[in-house]
């Protein structure tokens, strides 16, 4: 089934994510403070937070990948990471015919990295020549820097991209593929390298001002005009090129990856990806050979494959003792892309305290939120800190584990000024986020819920919205497959002040 999400869309139902200077209680019990009706206090309590390690794996097929991810970064908390690219495609229409005596003279692939539409450089050349006929013509060039995560000048800003022929067989749009799943790749069809910008061109002939060429904002990477006319052109008529089964298990798809294994990641959606060839032949009828473009189909339908590759050893998490659920750990790494979650568990002494409050001194609970802080010494550097993270509720019923949006978000999505998520202090360290678990919190408490099972998991990325906008597409729709954030945060560290904590405000009359 057809989905179309909002990725950046931070609107959670009837609510947003907010960037506070001071946190402030629910709207949820907030009228136990109106007009003196009561006194509101602030109790912190401990929980047990915990990392959980998704063996750098996730789901990256077609219907996962918002964004394709390009690039290596390596840096001293998280180790190496290098994400590349596969992709598959397709002829526009089956049994082409090029025409007589077709000859291929170059062959493009565009890829169209997000970028500072706000940061423009242009060029102007007066003098340009078209080559196809020496033409005068002027070439005009807009200039943009890629958004770019990991270190943006190494190496001179540079990346060397490199496109390869896939000969195995991606299967098809809708199966399941996953990050770590390593496809074979054969020759070699062209590199370039990418200076961390990206460009449109515009060419206009000098005679008339009309145009002679245009393309998009986008990295042009040159392939293999040779490859092209031995594996499309010289195979007109044959059975490889008669219908799109046979033709992707013959042309089974391109790989884009680095050759570094340092620098930094960009992004860009599989759907806009262009595979041009442009070539020569003559019509029938005709005396002479034109030019002509041949555009294949790269984008939507096809299948799309983000790999991602890890190498731990040396790094902080690499050297990271085994996640305890039972105490927790002092550090959490979140990382997107099949890196570490977190988990969070509420122990049963705080419950208890909990419960005592509310049975014994008829305090109700008006907020309870979980506040987790970046580490200010492990996570001190130059990369943006996330803005939004996921969290659901897990838990086993009957005998079955389950996965859910929090009951904050079930239940109180609605509410004015509701927020499961506020972020707070992010240009500064540490930066702190709380989630609210407030109503999660009054059924263990108030409800006598039981909580033996269950456990909150916390995510780098965003929830998806659906194709409405105005809901959210479940709670397994997410940007993680593609989320380039990562951060390390203070667990449950007994001797750190900014431990992770449980703050819960209760009123009484």
């Amino acid at each position: 089934m057809k989905r179309a999400f909002t990725i950046l869309s931070m609107v959670i139902f009837g609510g947003m994510l907010v960037y506070n200077c001071e946190p402030d209680p629910d709207s949820l019990g907030e009228q136990l403070f109106l007009d003196g009706a009561a006194s509101g206090k602030e109790i912190a309590y401990d929980v047990t937070a915990y990392n959980i390690d998704n063996k750098d794996s996730i789901r990256t097929d077609a219907s996962k990948l918002g964004l394709a991810t390009l690039g290596a970064f390596s840096e001293s908390q998280f180790g190496m990471q290098k994400a590349s690219y596969y992709t598959q495609l397709r002829l526009p229409a089956y049994d082409p015919d090029f025409g007589t005596n077709p000859t291929v003279d170059s062959v493009v692939l565009v890829i169209k990295p997000t970028y500072a539409s706000d940061s423009i450089t242009t060029t102007t050349d007066e003098n340009y020549v078209y080559p196809d006929g020496s033409v005068p013509a002027k070439k005009v060039v807009n200039t943009y820097p890629a958004t770019k995560y990991g270190r943006t000048k190494f190496n001179g800003g540079n990346l060397t991209v490199k496109v390869e022929e896939v000969t195995e067989f991606l299967n098809g749009y809708s199966d399941i593929a996953y990050s770590n799943k390593v496809y074979g790749s054969g020759q070699e069809l062209g590199t370039k390298t990418f200076n961390g910008k990206v460009s449109s061109v515009v060419l206009t002939k000098d005679s008339d001002n009309s145009q002679l060429f245009s393309s998009e904002v986008g990295l042009r990477i040159p392939l293999s005009a040779s490859f092209f006319k031995t594996k499309i052109i010289d195979k007109k008529g044959q059975p490889e090129l008669k219908d799109v089964a046979s033709f992707i298990r013959y042309f089974r798809g391109l790989k884009l990856s680095v050759t570094e294994s340092n620098g930094y990641l960009v992004q860009f959606s599989p759907s806009t990806v262009e595979l041009i060839m442009y070539y020569k032949s003559t019509d029938t009828g005709a005396t002479t050979s034109t030019q002509k473009k041949y555009a294949f189909s790269v984008g939507n339908g096809n299948a799309h494959i983000g790999n991602y590759e890890y190498n731990r050893t040396g790094s902080a998490l690499g050297s990271a003792p085994a996640p305890n659920t039972t105490t927790g750990d002092a550090r959490l790494y979140a990382q997107g892309m099949g890196g570490n979650s977190i988990g969070i568990k509420f122990p049963v002494e705080t419950i208890n305290k909990l419960k005592a409050l509310y049975q014994i001194d008829k305090a109700a609970i008006v907020s309870a939120k979980i506040r987790m802080y970046t580490d200010p010494v492990a996570w001190k550097n130059h990369l943006k800190k996330p803005t939004i993270l996921t969290i659901v509720q897990k838990d086993i019923v009957d005998g079955k584990p389950t996965t859910n949006f929090t009951q904050d978000l079930l239940k109180l999505s609605s509410t004015p000024n509701f927020a499961y998520i506020k972020a707070y202090n992010l240009d500064k360290d540490p930066a702190y986020y709380e989630f609210t678990v407030t109503q999660s919190i009054k059924d263990i408490v108030e409800a006598g819920v039981d909580y033996s099972n269950k456990y909150f998991k916390i995510d780098m990325g965003n929830f998806l919205s659906s194709s409405t906008g105005t809901t959210l597409a479940g709670y397994q729709f997410t940007s993680r497959p593609f989320a380039l954030d990562r951060a390390v945060f203070v667990g449950s560290d007994p001797i750190n002040e900014n431990k992770i904590q449980l703050r819960v405000t209760y009123g009484t009359k």
